[in-house]
C-alpha cells in the first residue's frame, strides 16, 4: 500500500488529523488496516483505541455500530479534537509568549543592573572612549592620565601644553590619528572664537591651519577669506593667510588656485620658507617634478627643516598611485642619491596601507621625528 493509500486510510476513517493513522508502521496504521480489512483486533489493539479516544472506531471494530453510525459519531470526536487541538496550541503559544516576555525581562533587569554599576559603567565608558579616538592598548603607568586627556578632549576641553607634550612623547602610542583631529578641531575652534572677538589676525592664521589638520579645510577657506579682507596690506600676515589658504586648496585637490595663492604669498614675503614648500608640493602633485624640487630646494635654502620637507614627502608619496610614486622616487633619486637616499628603502607595493597606519603601529623614534617636523610645517601656520 503506497503512502497515497495510507492517508485515504486515515481519511476514510476520520482519522487524518492524527499522523500516526497513515504513518506505516505506527500502531494506529496497523489497527486500521486490520479493520478495513474485516479482521479482528486484539483486546490490547481496542484498549488502545478507547485510551487514545477513538471510541467511535472501536464500536465499529466490535460490530457494535453501523458503517452510518460509525461516520457520525467519528466525525463528532474528529471534530472535538480539532478543536481541543487549537484550544492547546493557543495555550501553548500563550505560554511561550510569556516565558518569552518573562526572559526579556530578566535580561533587561540584568543589563540595567549592569549599567547601573559603577564598575562596569566606567569599564564601559573607557571602552568607548578608546574606541571613539582609536587607542588600543594603554600601558598601566600611562593609563589615569591618557583616560582623563581623553575625556578632556572628548568633554571639547583643550588640552594644557604640558599634557599634550607628554601625549606627543611618553605616550606618544596613543596619539593617534582620531585623537589628533579632535585636538586639532578643538584648538581650531577656540583660535577661530579669538579671532572673532579679538581681531588678531594671527589666530586667523593658526586657525586655519588646525581646521586643515583636522579634515575640515572649507572651515579654512572661509576663515581666511574673511581674515584677508580684513588684515589690510600687511605683507606678512597676507603672505600668512595665503600660504595657509593655498594648503587648504592643495587638501581639496584645488591645485591651481594653490599654486596661485603660494605664488602670491612668495612674493610678499620672498624669503619665507613656508609658500616655497607649498609650491614645491603642489608643483609635484600636478605633475611638473622639476619645478617642484627646485621650489623644494628653494625651501630648504631659506630655513625650511630638512626632516620637515622629508615628512611632506612621505605624506606626499602615500597619496599618490604606485606608478606616480615610481616616477617621483626615481627622479629625486637622479637629481640627489645623497639628499634623497631614504627614498630607497621607501616601500613599493602596499605602501600606502602600511604607511597611513596609525601611531601605535608605528616605532616611537620614527612617530617622534614626525612631531618634531610637524612642528615646522608651512601648513600649521
Amino acid at each position: 500500500m503506497t503512502r497515497s493509500l495510507h492517508a485515504d486510510l486515515a481519511e476514510r476513517y476520520f482519522l487524518e488529523d492524527l499522523p500516526g493513522a497513515a504513518q506505516l508502521g505506527a500502531r494506529l496504521n496497523g489497527i486500521l488496516l486490520k479493520i478495513d480489512a474485516g479482521e479482528p483486533v486484539t483486546a490490547l489493539q481496542r484498549q488502545f483505541l478507547v485510551t487514545t479516544g477513538l471510541r467511535a472506531l472501536d464500536a465499529l471494530a466490535e460490530g457494535q455500530a453501523t458503517l452510518e453510525e460509525f461516520q457520525a459519531a467519528a466525525q463528532r470526536e474528529q471534530a472535538a479534537r480539532i478543536e481541543d487541538a487549537s484550544v492547546k496550541a493557543l495555550k501553548d503559544a500563550a505560554e511561550l509568549a510569556e516565558r518569552a516576555e518573562a526572559r526579556a525581562a530578566a535580561v533587561k533587569a540584568t543589563f540595567a543592573a549592569m549599567a547601573n554599576d559603577p564598575a562596569l559603567r566606567r569599564k564601559r565608558e573607557a571602552k568607548e572612549l578608546r574606541q571613539r579616538f582609536g587607542v588600543g592598548y594603554i600601558e598601566s603607568d600611562d593609563y589615569p592620565r591618557v583616560m582623563a586627556l581623553l575625556r578632556q578632549v572628548a568633554n571639547g576641553q583643550r588640552l594644557k601644553v604640558d599634557d599634550l607634550a607628554w601625549l606627543k612623547t611618553e605616550a606618544d602610542y596613543c596619539w593617534t590619528d582620531e585623537l589628533q583631529r579632535a585636538w586639532h578641531a578643538l584648538e581650531a575652534a577656540a583660535l577661530t572664537k579669538a579671532w572673532e572677538s579679538s581681531g588678531d589676525p594671527w589666530n586667523a592664521v593658526n586657525a586655519s591651519g588646525h581646521w586643515r589638520k583636522a579634515g575640515e579645510p572649507e572651515r579654512a577657506l572661509r576663515l581666511t577669506e574673511a581674515a584677508l579682507a580684513k588684515v589690510g596690506s600687511n605683507p606678512k600676515l597676507r603672505s600668512a593667510l595665503a600660504t595657509t589658504r593655498g594648503g587648504a586648496m592643495r587638501d581639496l585637490r584645488r591645485l591651481d588656485e594653490a599654486k596661485t595663492l603660494a605664488s602670491e604669498a612668495h612674493e610678499l614675503t620672498s624669503s619665507d620658507y613656508r609658500p616655497c614648500t607649498l609650491l614645491g608640493a603642489v608643483y609635484i602633485e600636478l605633475g611638473d617634478l622639476p619645478t617642484g624640487h627646485e621650489w623644494y630646494a628653494k625651501a630648504e635654502s631659506l630655513g625650511a627643516p630638512r626632516q620637515a620637507i622629508d615628512h611632506e614627502l612621505r605624506g606626499l608619496l602615500m597619496r599618490s598611485s604606485n606608478q606616480e610614486q615610481q616616477r617621483i622616487r626615481e627622479y629625486l633619486l637622479r637629481q640627489d642619491p645623497e639628499r634623497f637616499a631614504w627614498l630607497r628603502r621607501w616601500p613599493g607595493n602596499g605602501q600606502s596601507s602600511a604607511h597611513s597606519k596609525s601611531a601605535q603601529t608605528m616605532s616611537r623614534k620614527y612617530r617622534t621625528a614626525f612631531v618634531e617636523a610637524g612642528r615646522h610645517d608651512h601648513s600649521s601656520r
